[in-house]
């Protein structure tokens, strides 16, 4: 399973660990990620997705149906 967030698309960074003499060692920032099921009353099914808590807010503010079309709408653009 990649790290990415199926409503916001974020991913993985990378970035710095700073010591207290500047020294810099690679390290990851990762996604607060979680499985979830959500209804889908037009289908009629459940669907699992890997969420990240701002995916969550986005789909308690404008609902499961119309931020999945959304997200159709940017992968298609971005060919992804």
């Amino acid at each position: 399973m990649s790290k990415i967030c199926n409503i916001t698309l974020k991913k993985t960074i990378v970035g710095n660990n700073r010591s207290h003499a500047m020294n810099a060692t690679k390290r990851k920032f990762f996604l607060n990620l979680h499985k979830h099921k959500f209804w889908i009353p037009e289908d009629k099914k459940f669907i699992k997705l890997y969420l990240s808590t701002k995916g969550m807010r986005i789909i308690d503010k404008n609902g499961i149906t119309a931020t999945l079309q959304k997200v159709n709408k940017l992968k298609k653009n971005k060919k992804i």
